[in-house]
This record gives C-alpha cells, structure tokens and sequence, in this order.
C-alpha cells in the first residue's frame, strides 16, 4: 500500500457456482426468501509471478465432501448449485488458457468449504494463509469441523508440505497509512502487489488483501460481510448468523473496519466474496 515499491496487477473476478440461503440471516432487514449468493475467487495476474488465485469457489468435490454424516447437514442448510464449466480450473483453461498445474499460487482467505473446493485441482500450488486460520482446522474432523464450516476431505493431502503459513509479525508487516483501520499489512510477495490483512470473526485467521491496478486499488475482504449494501448502509447480519462465526466481538471489529474503510477512502473498491453485484453464475437449480 505505500507509495513506493508497489507493483501493479491485473485482477478478474470470476464465481465457481453459488449456494442459497434466506438473506435476513445475512443482512440485517433482508428479505425471508431464498437469494443466490455466488462463490467468488479472484484471477490475479503479476507480472512476474504469473497467474495467482484468491481462493477458489466451489468444484464438484464439494457433493461427495458434504454426502456423508454430518457433513450433509451443510449441503442441507446451503444448498449448493455447481456446474463443471464453472470451476476454477476450467475457467483458467477457458479464459486464460492456463492449465491448473500451471499455477503455482493459491491464496486462501479461511477454510469455509466455498472457498477451498478447488484446491485439490492445483498440483503444483504453493498456498498462502494465515497460521491462526490452518490451525484452527487443523485435525478437525465431524461435528467440530461442521461447526467451522469445513469439510475435510477437500484439502490436498499434502496441504502442509506446499503451504506458506503466515505469521501475525515480522519482517513481511509494513506499516499502512494512517487513513486505513488496519496499522499494518503482511506484503506477501515483498513488491507491495498483494498485501494481506487480518479480518477475524467471521473465521478464525480470514484474511483480506489489498490489491492495486492500473485503474484502481481494491480490497477482497473474503466473508468480513456477505454483501457490499452491509458496510455501505452499516447493515450486520442477523445474530443468527453468529452460529457459525468463529468469535461475534472479532466479527463486529472486522466490520466496523469494513465501514470505516468505505467512508475513509470512498474510491477504494471493496468485494465481498459472495456479493451479488459481482454476479450470479446461470444454472439450473438442481442438487450435485
């Protein structure tokens, strides 16, 4: 984020299908019915490093992963709608022309199934997150792993060995300027392209990265809010959601943070993982 030593980037949003869920218990005035929330993952393109990921939607593993007990219960509380074209790596090989074993960065905000379908689909990935938010899966299994909305047969078996564990200090956290409400941001790749920030409650370690382009900076906030309207108009979800949150004091200092952010740098675009405006892969509305 500072001035100097930044590199710019290309970022393209893309959604890897989409679950539904009554919006009220995500947005506090949302309606009863049942809305489609999209599974977003971001396309990075650094000019040296190639072709990143910032998480990476749902993939088709997800069904077999939520089929036995509990896991199902996730399926049965957020039905999810995927097709094959719309996975990570199909789309990469579709609009990009890159194989999946082409990519070597995988950024993963938190472990929530939506997020990390895709991970097994990257072979050669080395993947980035925060230290706190692996070791609060690690090893879970059942109704712990439920309660944290993972599943844990959509890890790579050999996560550990290709995973950049980042710490919350060192030599990689630089001071960001006084008109952000986060003091410091981990510089993941040490050219101020990607740099990673702390946004806890809505999962243990989610993180959020400030990228910058040509045209504009951005900041992918992952589930600190489910929709742009909740930080524009200070709209939090329904106590209700809080069931899966890893801890409602983090959440609401992640939010506050959020809205903080919009009012303070208005031009700045912040993209929720699973905000509508950023679309809504089409589809049939059928199970698996």
């Amino acid at each position: 984020m500072k001035a100097i030593n930044r590199t710019t980037v290309t970022v393209t949003w893309l959604t890897a299908g989409y679950c539904t869920h009554p919006e009220w218990v995500t947005i506090r005035g949302g309606s009863r019915a049942k809305v489609r929330f999209p599974a977003g993952f971001a396309v990075i393109e650094h000019p040296e490093r190639g072709i990143l990921l910032f998480d990476t939607g749902y993939a088709s593993r997800f069904f077999d992963a939520a089929a036995g007990w509990p896991y199902w219960i996730y399926r049965e509380m957020t039905p999810v709608f995927f097709e094959e074209r719309q996975s990570a790596a199909s789309q990469l090989l579709d609009k990009f022309g890159k194989r999946a074993e082409e990519i070597r960065t995988v950024i993963v905000s938190h472990f929530h199934a939506d997020h990390i379908a895709g991970l097994r689909d990257f072979p050669e990935a080395a993947f980035y997150c925060f230290r706190s938010a692996y070791e609060a899966i690690q090893g879970k299994r059942g109704w712990s792993a439920l309660r944290g909305g993972f599943l844990p047969d959509l890890m790579p078996p050999d996560f550990a060995e290709r995973a950049v564990l980042l710490e919350g200090s060192g030599d990689s956290w630089q001071p960001l300027p006084d008109d952000l409400p986060f003091s410091t941001g981990c510089d993941l790749f040490g050219d101020g392209s990607v740099v990673a920030v702390d946004v806890s409650g809505h999962a243990a370690g989610q993180m959020g990265v400030f990228v910058t382009t040509e045209d504009e900076e951005l900041f992918l906030c992952a589930d600190a809010v489910w929709s742009s309207h909740a930080y524009r108009e200070r709209r939090p979800p329904h106590p209700a959601a809080s069931i899966i949150m890893s801890s409602r004091s983090d959440y609401r200092t992640s939010f506050e943070k959020l809205c903080r952010l919009h009012e303070d740098r208005p031009n700045l675009r912040i993209m929720p993982s699973h905000c509508r405006e950023y679309g809504v892969p089409a589809g049939k509305e059928e199970n698996g």
